[in-house]
């Protein structure tokens, strides 16, 4: 019983791993990089749940009494596109910070931003990044 949904096991491991990576790690690549992979474990949860056993893809016709439901397939393909979009955005953001703050390390950033905001409070002047 328990192994024959393994494919919910799979889901649900993957969701902690990108879950886990994107709270515990410090780098920004690597925070995109697990939210990828929660990403694909959400598409992997909703392929699992359309599937019918035995079914075929939703084409009428005689010999096919089971279909599968195409609604979570046409779901999953929309989310690709917009994850795939998500992901571009988010790697420019990151290239964008890396050319201001010379790191991608979330602390360091935080420092620098600190830093900034001292030393723009006791000059009087505002703060940003170059």
């Amino acid at each position: 019983m328990i192994l024959g949904l393994y494919n919910y096991w799979i889901v649900i491991v993957l969701m902690m791993v990108g879950f886990y990576t994107v709270i515990a790690r410090e780098n920004l690549v690597k925070k995109v990089i697990g939210l990828n992979i929660f990403q694909t474990s959400v598409f992997l949860l909703y392929i699992s749940v359309g599937k019918v056993q035995n079914g075929t893809a939703p084409i009428v016709d005689d010999g096919f009494e089971v279909y599968t439901n195409p609604l979570p397939s046409v779901l999953i393909l929309t989310a690709i596109v917009v994850g795939v979009a998500t992901t571009s955005v988010a790697l420019a953001l990151i290239v964008r910070i890396r050319e201001a703050y010379g790191t991608l390390e979330d602390d360091e950033i935080r420092a620098l931003d600190d830093q900034r905001q001292l030393q723009s409070s006791s000059s009087g002047a505002p703060d940003r990044p170059s």
